[in-house]
């Protein structure tokens, strides 16, 4: 045997599978992490960025957590940007161009330098499954690989299709073959599979671009990045680029329809609703005569550039023809036209909190195989099933976020109470917390967390502790010391805000929304001296002590809130309640109960269909 017993083996090393095998490992397993080629380790399948809405704070969670997609997002950054500045805080998202091959280097790198992980490059077929329970793992080499857990991290592998136009042929994405035998192996188990579909634009030489043509989006002078432990050093930047489609590009799209396996039925998967390919967007919103294209660059050294917005699947030479329409491509070549790709998944409510699989123990789900879209959704869905694969291991109590913890939690929670319809994308509008779960705050409210079941590390844990004491210190002053109205009137008017005409605490002047920390600091001697610094770290704690300070009322109340609705979720409901005795709840309750067998009542509450007569039954049922 070349093989040793594993801890946990992953499945995949894509965005979920290389999150999941780095915390396993740090955590103290001896992983197994399989993937078909070794050369695409968390490869940027489409899109060359990291964050964006929502997707920024899950990042900044995944690396308060003790993940690496912060870190390597920022080593492989090539322009950052803090959207949604001019709403409020609580709306703030980081986002990162990144070079795409850097990014895939570092993770190796940083997988390659992690205690515990080894690596083998071969397809998996099948589990090995005794008593309920996964063994190991089957390979296409004829191989079985023993292991205590495994997580697949399939991606869009399992029985995956490609599209372009009239043209159809299995793979994972283009230039990788598909997986298949895990899927038919999981239906005789008894778990449901579906189709989806996602898709991808072409990819054009920057060389053949007139960027004269469009719009500079340069990125921002302060640059925050994602991770809370490194500090990215961008001595300059990329920029991106915006142009738009028009009614002649749209009407030459038209000509392909046809031909289009999505209007012509040959794709049975359901697409992504918000990251629309072009031809649906033109058929859906057929009031516009323009959309919006985002020209971004993959990487440092290379001409090679991803047109967001013009993801398709119609025939080659329908999308060459549209994209020369386009202003400022009218010269364009391209090195590959985009494609549709359809999949299998397993619809997730059949996963527990933790992503084991209700059906199969120690067998974990992370990524699109559970029905997500986005780089980051799939490596925070990795890190969780990660963990919990190595806590089960060792009888330890499973790691499990709450919806006012992290979007993280939302985002579990979400997959396997309601279900999904449609590729799913996190958004802030899906937390009902927004406040609390902010980009600033993320290792405040998740570091501690991750050191005491042994995955952040001390040092992580010791600068934590140091900005929650900055952060309690520059609070202190700002409640405590007073400033005289020489000194702040005049900025107070600069900024058409009524002057003051006696002493007035600090905190009380940062109520005005016009007026900001920063521009404080310059004025007052003892402000500056203590934190004056241009350095990033004291920005942080600048902004830290501004949000709370402006935000404190919402921030209570939306505390108490989830407090108050928290206390549901400590009334516990059993897996193996038969619901159908229970005949004062709704026929739909009775049934959604038994297929989703929520763990609490709050969980209960969140199923769709549930009504509030129906929790009220539950509550009175069980002595609430």
């Amino acid at each position: 045997m070349i093989f040793e017993k594993y801890d946990v083996i992953v499945v995949g090393a894509g965005h979920a599978g290389s999150e999941a095998a780095a915390a396993a490992a740090n955590l103290g397993s001896k992983v197994l992490l399989i993937t078909m080629n070794l050369q695409s380790i968390a490869q940027m399948s489409c899109n060359p960025a990291m964050g964006g809405i929502a997707k920024g704070q899950i990042v900044r969670e995944i690396d308060a957590l003790g993940g690496y997609s912060g870190i390597v997002s920022d080593r492989s950054m090539i322009q950052f940007r803090m959207l949604n500045k001019s709403k409020g805080p609580a709306m703030w998202s980081p986002r990162a161009q990144n070079d795409r091959m850097i990014f895939s280097q570092e993770w190796r790198q940083m997988l390659e330098n992690t205690k515990n992980v080894d690596f083998w490059q071969d397809t998996v077929v099948g589990l090995v499954i005794h008593d309920k329970t996964v063994t190991g793992v089957r390979t296409a080499m004829g191989l079985t690989i023993a292991g205590k857990s495994v997580v697949l991290t399939n991606g869009t592998f399992l029985n995956g299709k490609i599209h372009i136009g009239e043209k159809s042929f299995g793979g994972g994405r283009m230039a990788d073959k598909a997986s298949t035998g895990i899927t038919e192996q999981l239906v005789e188990l008894g778990f449901r599979a579906e189709r989806m579909k996602t898709g991808t634009p072409v990819r054009v030489d920057g060389r053949t671009i007139d960027f004269t043509k469009m719009v500079e989006q340069p990125g921002d002078k302060d640059i925050r990045g994602f991770s809370y432990f490194e500090k990215p050093e961008l001595l300059e930047q990329r920029s991106c680029w915006l142009t738009y489609t028009s009614k002649k590009v749209h009407e030459t799209l038209k000509t392909g329809f046809h031909l289009s396996p999505m209007f012509a039925g040959r794709i049975e998967g359901t697409g992504p609703r918000y990251c629309p390919s072009i031809e649906d967007k033109i058929n859906r919103f057929s009031d516009k005569d323009a959309h919006q294209l985002f020209v971004e660059p993959e990487g440092w050294k290379t001409v090679e550039y991803y047109v967001n917005g013009f993801s398709s699947s119609l025939p080659e030479d329908v999308q060459f023809k549209a994209l020369r329409q386009v202003a400022g491509f009218e010269n364009a070549k391209i090195f590959r036209p985009g494609y549709a790709i359809e999949y299998d998944y397993f619809p997730p409510d059949q996963l527990q909190n933790t992503l084991e699989t209700k059906r199969i123990g120690h067998l974990y789900f992370a990524g699109q195989i559970n029905g997500t879209t986005g780089y980051e959704e799939a490596a925070a869905q990795g890190l969780m099933a990660g963990i919990n694969a190595h806590l089960k291991i060792y009888e330890k109590e499973p790691f499990v976020l709450g919806r006012a913890e992290a979007y993280i939690g939302v985002l579990i929670d979400d997959l396997i109470t309601k279900g999904v319809d449609e590729p799913y994308r996190m958004f802030t509008s899906r937390a009902e917390f927004r406040i609390l779960l902010r980009q600033d705050n993320a290792d405040l409210r998740l570091t501690e967390k991750s050191f005491k079941i042994g995955l952040a590390s001390t040092e992580r844990f010791e600068q934590f502790i140091a900005k929650q004491n900055k952060i309690d210190q520059l609070m202190v002053f700002l409640r405590s010391e007073s400033v005289t109205p020489d000194v702040v009137n005049g900025i107070l008017e600069l900024n058409k805000t009524p002057g003051i005409t006696q002493k007035q605490k600090i905190a009380t002047i940062l109520l005005r929304p016009q007026i900001h920390l920063t521009d404080l600091i310059a004025l007052i001697p003892s402000l500056n001296e203590t934190y004056g610094s241009d350095e990033v770290f004291d920005k942080e704690i600048i902004d830290a002590a501004e949000i709370l300070l402006k935000y404190e009322g919402y921030i209570i109340k939306e505390k108490e809130m989830a407090d108050k609705i928290g206390r549901m979720e400590d009334v516990y409901l059993k897996p193996d309640f038969d619901y159908s005795n229970l005949k004062s709840l709704s026929f739909e309750a009775r049934e959604k109960l038994t297929k989703i067998k929520p763990l609490s009542l709050g969980q209960a509450s969140r199923i769709s269909g549930i009504s509030p007569a129906d929790i009220s039954v539950l509550a009175i049922f069980l002595g609430r």
